[in-house]
């Protein structure tokens, strides 16, 4: 595949002052110090960077069966924010062993995921809850139901709240809460992306023009280009998950993480439409009868049996992918290969400074009196 504008090695040089047009600082790259080099790696710099002690803008948010310590220790010797799912593991005891676990492998900051969803028989939230404050985490991502409880527990106890929502309204009420900051997903993601079909190219700026605390955007991210985009539309970071799943690091079956690569961006389907829960899953021959059977008016019950999470625990154990219903979002399209978390993390870094740099600031025309001078 041929290198897009700003991946050619011409455009990635550029001056780290800003002060020189791409190329100028050529026969100096070899002279940078070591401040320099810092200074190169850590240039994105926000208010969600600063919230939460990170290095950069990105970020691996919860996800079941996949946010197990390995993975997000990666994504934190990285230099990014990476979540540990609570409800992966069976119990809360198990969530503080995997806390520990995961500590043992980075020094560097990490959080835990807490989602929170209606059940008939629902976990012990509050012991979960409990776990992760005996911890000693410092930052959570809440999703699902009204989060307020959790909130005011985790705040009392130091600890920073990202709640992630599909929508503007709920980020309002969200930072009402008193959440620290918002994580707004688009249609485009993975899993829940709410019943308002709205997608990201509407939904960040929307949520941006009226969400006062630093607000990062998920769904449909996995490069460069999505985190300058992001932005730009007036986010502090990105979230993904999907991308993270098809990473070296990443704790789910090879044969998974090749049929990511393998698929476009029209390999996902939703289900539980009809019945106002809709999620975005990876398509394959289970979720396909699952939307047809939902369209000849099945209810919850009569797929209860093909939709079951122990099923799509097996498609990450055994990698057979017609086993269960996995999450997967349309930026599937976007994945082309299976590095490491740090080779991943580095290099949207990398490429988004020459985007901004290089790209977009090239494109800004100086008038012809101007460019006499």
């Amino acid at each position: 595949m041929s290198a897009l504008p700003w991946q050619h090695p011409a455009s990635i040089d550029f001056c780290l002052t800003g002060r020189h047009p791409p190329g100028e600082c050529s026969q100096n790259s070899r002279a940078k110090t070591a401040s320099q080099r810092k200074q190169r790696a850590t240039m994105l710099k926000t208010r969600f960077t600063e919230l939460v002690g990170v290095e950069h803008p990105i970020v691996q948010g919860g996800m079941q069966w996949v946010g197990r310590a390995e993975l997000v220790a990666a994504v934190a010797n990285a230099g990014a924010l990476g979540f540990i799912t609570a409800l992966t593991q069976p119990t809360p005891e198990d969530l503080k062993k995997e806390i520990a676990r995961c500590r043992d492998l980075t020094d560097k900051p990490f959080g835990v995921n807490l989602t929170i969803l209606p059940a008939i028989k629902p976990p012990p939230y509050a012991e979960y809850r409990a776990a992760i404050i005996e911890s000693g985490i410092k930052v959570v991502e809440t999703a699902g139901n009204k989060p307020q409880e959790h909130v005011d527990e985790f705040r009392k106890h130091g600890v920073k709240v990202v709640h992630k929502c599909t929508s503007v309204r709920h980020a309002l009420s969200a930072e009402r809460m008193g959440a620290d900051a918002i994580s707004i997903d688009g249609f485009e993601c993975a899993g829940h992306p709410g019943e308002d079909d709205t997608p990201g190219l509407i939904l960040i700026p929307a949520a941006a023009n009226k969400v006062k605390i630093p607000m990062i955007a998920s769904g449909g991210f996995a490069d460069a280009r999505g985190l300058v985009a992001a932005l730009a539309l007036g986010a502090e970071g990105i979230n993904m998950g999907t991308r993270f799943m098809a990473t070296k690091e990443s704790p789910i079956h090879q044969s998974i993480k090749e049929k990511i690569v393998a698929n476009d961006e029209r390999e996902t389907e939703l289900i539980f439409r009809t019945m106002r829960n809709t999620s975005r899953v990876a398509k394959n021959a289970i979720s396909t009868k699952v939307v047809a059977m939902e369209k000849e008016g099945a209810k919850f019950e009569d797929i209860r049996e093909l939709v079951a999470g122990a099923r799509g625990k097996m498609v990450y154990a055994t990698g057979d992918s017609d086993e269960g219903i996995w999450s997967a979002g349309q930026v599937q399209g976007l994945i082309q290969d299976i590095p490491t978390c740090a080779e991943l993390v580095s290099r949207i870094v990398r490429e988004a400074e020459a985007i901004i740099r290089s790209r977009l600031e090239g494109m800004i025309a100086q008038p012809k009196a101007q460019a006499a001078e």
